[in-house]
């Protein structure tokens, strides 16, 4: 008498992945649902700098923030197979500044 494995332990689940494959696309989505918040929220800080009403925060710190927060979406992107980045700068409005800025070190 010959055993088989229950479905859902068989290695096909009905979205046609794995249970892990299934797993690990759910995390990389996640990762890249959070990452994009990140940045919408580093990019709207830039966007409502002034220096009337931001005397503590520095500009270039909150470009370096920017910057940072959208080089990790697009590596994020490309961990999900995303490798075109060009409707993200559109939708997006990234500055041009922060595009310059992307994967720059600092001192």
């Amino acid at each position: 008498m010959s055993l088989r494995p229950p479905r859902s332990l068989s290695g096909q689940s009905s979205a046609g992945l794995n249970p892990l494959e299934y797993e690990l696309a759910s995390a990389r989505a996640d990762a890249l649902g959070r990452q994009g918040r990140k940045m919408e929220a580093a990019l709207a800080r830039l966007a409502s700098w002034s220096p009337e009403n931001n005397h503590k925060t520095d500009r270039q710190t909150l470009l370096d923030e920017a910057s940072d927060a959208v080089w990790a979406l697009f590596i994020q992107r490309e961990i999900c197979g995303l490798h075109n980045d060009k409707d993200v700068i559109k939708r997006y409005q990234i500055p041009g500044e922060v595009l310059a800025r992307l994967g720059a070190t600092r001192k």
